[in-house]
């Protein structure tokens, strides 16, 4: 026998807080890596 849909919400789901600190950090380590690249690169 199958299941019926279950249907939650997005904040159930999720399960965590919707801060954007990981974008930030994501976004300033990938620039702080083309830095490094170009720095190396350059040298």
């Amino acid at each position: 026998m199958v299941d019926p849909e279950q249907h939650i919400t997005t904040d159930d789901a999720r399960g965590g807080s919707t801060e954007h600190v990981v974008r930030y950090v994501l976004g300033i380590s990938l620039a702080l890596a083309v830095i490094a690249m170009l720095f190396v690169l350059w040298r």
